[in-house]
């Protein structure tokens, strides 16, 4: 008989299981005793770390947000200059697309964007997101400035991940980080001319 989970490692698991499901067959389609059953589990133990469907699902978007906004903000940490933040931070944002799919889908998707309380979930996500890359954008403009263009960027990386994996095929996540990474930089660097100018 396989060791015991501890409450901490159920919840993971539940919460990978979970994933995979959802993405499968939607958020209206699955039940938790489809959970259940797919993590070899009885539904009374999944009751136990989620008192509802709902809840569960909230959990997945959370998680699965925390994760994102880790990944980038671990990469730029230690960033030498502005372009070195640019350039990590979208690659760690585009490896984790590629290698996170079903992650992203669900983060991004129609039942996340449908339904009021899961929406605002994702909106958390992206403020939070944007709140950790606002202080990298070094261009000379004010606190909120710096926010505005951090959403900025936030959307551009959504939009673009949504078309790559609409497509249905395999993309070069360097590569892709290098293209968008590129284009940011250069647009901020000439927000910072443009600034200069203007403070004249």
């Amino acid at each position: 008989m396989p060791p015991r989970l501890s409450a901490v490692d159920r919840r993971e698991q539940l919460l990978a299981v979970a994933l995979s499901t959802f993405a499968g067959a939607g958020y209206h389609e699955t039940s938790m005793n489809d959970v259940a059953d797919a993590a070899g589990v009885t539904k009374p133990v999944l009751y136990q770390h989620f008192e509802s469907k709902r809840d569960l699902y909230q959990a997945l978007l959370d998680d699965v947000g925390h994760r994102l906004v880790t990944a980038v903000t671990s990469a730029t940490a230690d960033a030498e200059n502005g372009r070195q933040r640019t350039e990590r931070g979208f690659r760690a944002y585009f490896h984790w697309v590629a290698e996170n799919r079903e992650a992203f889908l669900l983060l991004f998707g129609g039942s996340s964007r449908v339904d009021p309380e899961f929406a605002e979930a994702v909106r958390r996500v992206t403020a939070q997101a944007a709140d950790a890359i606002a202080p990298l954008i070094d261009v000379g403009v004010d606190a909120e400035h710096q926010l505005t263009l951090a959403h900025a960027i936030v959307g551009m990386s959504e939009a673009a991940s949504r078309r790559l994996l609409e497509r249905g095929e395999p993309f070069d996540a360097d590569e892709v980080a290098a293209q968008l990474g590129t284009l940011a930089w250069a647009g901020l660097r000439a927000f910072t001319h443009a600034t200069a100018i203007a403070g004249d």
